[in-house]
């Protein structure tokens, strides 16, 4: 049976019909993660993407959403980004899309403008609603505050991308409007210390978001999934908090998105990197980073939720569907290790991932080799290969530090 209006119980194994006809045949979805694989001198999807998505999705994912693709060449979160623009070969965006879906798994793309926290091998000079620098280790350079024409601009980016996302195939796609990211920028009162018609109060910190989503549904219309990551909060004295999250939610909801995913945090503040009460008795707060707030949403809004964050056990993730508090289950690090996690659980053979990343004792190093770690697994999978849950902490450590560095010099010596 599809489901077409909110359950009152419902299954990790029972299919969902969003409100754009797109079905998703179970709950589980894995949550967009930068893959890091793209060529950094000219930022195509290759055939290792072709590689890393097929082996996602025969893992038994619902849904599958991709690391997100940036706008604009000249600002990337790193540079090995996916890049559309007219330059993007679209024979190869294609079979990309194909190989995603070839398995019957619908593929989101995840649109996204890196604003202030542009990489710094990219541009000295990134852009963002205002300039205020991120800071965190004086990895990023100050930021230049937009021009009013070109955050319209912008605005009508994400649509044209869109646009070109769904013309190759692809299911839809995800505005990413978390982590700190520029349409996450424009809501934060911390980063947008704008007095014009995008900034100020809410509705204006919201007016990037909101047009960005309302002119990408004008672009592919009401049968193609479109769905927003939103930040339940930044976690920052003066910044994003609930009650406007909340609000925002209202307005996403007026305007027709299929999907809404939650989470939190940015780069000075990574509650996405699992910020939680490690003392808490509940399993389902120590785990689900942001189901509280999801539950908040869920009173205010009928949109189907996406939680992810935390997510481990199949015991949990059960739950927090059976009970109607998330529509669907986001699983991002345990599929770089665990790629046929969804269809373990889904079948009983699996009740919790095995995924344990090395780790020094040092948060702030072992964050690092976590990354790397991951990154690694990712590469793997890209490169044709499984993931190797063996792979070291000084190995992960110095692919998170070498690669970005390495990568600047090819892109410098790029084709222009």
């Amino acid at each position: 049976m599809i489901v077409e209006s909110l359950p009152v119980h419902a299954r990790l194994d029972q299919p969902l019909k969003l409100a754009c006809g797109l079905v998703l045949e179970n709950r589980l979805a894995k949550a967009a993660m930068t893959e890091c694989v793209a060529d950094p001198r000219t930022n195509q999807p290759s055939e290792r993407h072709d590689r890393l998505y097929a082996r996602w999705g025969r893992g038994g994912l619902g849904l599958s959403i991709t690391g997100n693709v940036m706008v604009d060449r000249r600002y990337l979160e790193r540079t090995t980004n996916v890049v559309i623009d007219a330059r993007t070969d679209r024979v190869a965006l294609r079979r990309w899309a194909d190989a995603a879906q070839a398995t019957g798994t619908p593929t989101l793309v995840q649109i996204n403008h890196p604003g202030r926290q542009c990489s710094v091998f990219v541009t000295r000079r990134p852009v963002a609603p205002s300039p205020v620098k991120v800071d965190v280790l004086g990895s990023f350079a100050t930021p230049r505050a937009l021009e009013d024409h070109e955050i319209d601009a912008l605005a009508t980016r994400y649509a044209e991308v869109a646009g070109d996302v769904v013309e190759a195939g692809f299911s839809g796609v995800q505005i990413h409007a978390a982590h700190g990211y520029l349409a996450s920028q424009f809501l934060s009162p911390r980063t947008n210390l704008r007095d014009d018609r995008w900034g100020g109060s809410l509705e204006n910190r919201a007016r990037f978001l909101v047009e960005a989503v309302r002119r990408t549904r004008a672009r592919i219309g009401s049968s193609v999934a479109l769905a927003v990551k939103l930040n339940s909060a930044d976690f920052q004295r003066g910044g994003f908090e609930e009650d406007d999250a909340l609000q925002v939610a209202r307005w996403l909801e007026a305007e027709g998105i299929d999907l809404l995913e939650v989470s939190g945090g940015n780069y000075e503040s990574p509650a996405l990197m699992g910020i939680v009460d490690e003392r808490a008795e509940s399993t389902k707060k120590r785990e689900a980073y942001f189901l509280e707030f999801a539950l908040k949403v869920r009173r205010e809004v009928r949109t189907p939720l996406m939680l992810t964050g935390g997510l481990r056990s199949a015991e949990v993730m059960r739950s927090i569907v059976a009970d109607r508090s998330v529509d669907v289950i986001g699983l991002a690090r345990p599929l770089a290790l665990e790629p046929d996690l969804p269809r373990g659980i889904l079948s009983g053979q699996i009740e919790r991932s095995a995924m344990k990343p090395p780790r020094t004792g040092w948060k702030s190093v072992d964050a690092m080799i976590e990354a790397g770690w991951y990154g690694v697994q990712i590469a793997r999978m890209a490169d044709g290969k499984e993931p190797d849950p063996s792979i070291g902490r000084w190995r992960a450590l110095t692919s998170y530090l070498g690669d970005e560095s390495v990568h600047a010099v090819q892109r410098a010596f790029a084709s222009p």
